[in-house]
């Protein structure tokens, strides 16, 4: 039982059409579209939001995601006929990129609030903290700790896609169920938004990083991908 997605949108086909791409990433997510007015033309209906939303929720709540501001109003409204209740989420985020992080997410078997967080921060910078150099006397140490605790690997795409949207969202997905900090050539391995950002293609070098917990199994579950061409060849 994973989270469910309801999108809203004022139009039928993009609803559906962003349901059609997350469903690529999350084949196990119920990803439920709500788009247009209950004649087919523009703009958002109440009753296919509120059909949407008892669909998608199976146990585990579900996040709602929206385009344009009155689509913002109808779930709020649906949301308040429906008793505000407490596993629905109105997401703050993005509608494609949000929709897509949040499936990725929900793939994983992440919470509600997790999912949620997803999609809020689909598009949100790495954040970049300054490391302040060691004492001299420290220095050699520290850098032997760091080294002992992280797992890194070079790894060179061979599939002829390279790291395009479909692997990103596996990988990402099987990455966010592990208890691990892991990045890959200086992104978040565990956001396939970052992932994709990437822009890696066939022939590009991955360096993976981790630590954690899980970080020798994260790396061997990057590695084991890479050398299988995510199953595209």
């Amino acid at each position: 039982m994973s989270v469910g997605l309801v999108i809203v949108s004022h139009s039928t086909q993009l609803a559906a059409g962003v349901v059609e791409l997350a469903e690529q990433m999350a084949p196990d997510v119920v990803l439920i579209p709500a788009g247009g007015m209950d004649d087919g033309g523009i703009g958002t209906s109440l009753e296919k939001v509120m059909s949407a939303l008892g669909e998608a929720d199976t146990g585990a709540g579900a996040v709602v995601l929206t385009d344009l501001g009155s689509a913002v109003m109808t779930a709020e409204a649906a949301l308040e006929f429906m008793g505000s209740p407490e596993l629905v989420r109105l997401a703050d985020a993005p509608l494609v990129e949000g929709a897509v992080a949040a499936a990725v997410a929900a793939q994983s078997g992440a919470s509600l609030e997790v999912v949620l967080k997803a999609a809020e921060t689909a598009l949100a910078a790495p954040a970049i903290s300054a490391v302040p150099a060691p004492a001299a006397a420290e220095g050699p140490a520290s850098s032997a700790a760091v080294a002992d605790t992280a797992v890194t690997a070079v790894l060179r795409l061979i599939n002829p896609m390279g790291l395009h949207a479909r692997p990103a969202g596996a990988l990402a997905g099987a990455l966010g169920a592990m208890d691990v900090d892991i990045e890959i050539n200086g992104v978040d391995g565990q956001s396939v938004m970052m992932l994709m950002t990437l822009g890696a293609a066939q022939g590009t070098e991955l360096n993976v990083s981790a630590t954690g917990p899980d970080a020798q199994r994260a790396v061997e579950l990057v590695r084991t991908q890479v050398e299988a061409g995510f199953g595209e060849i």
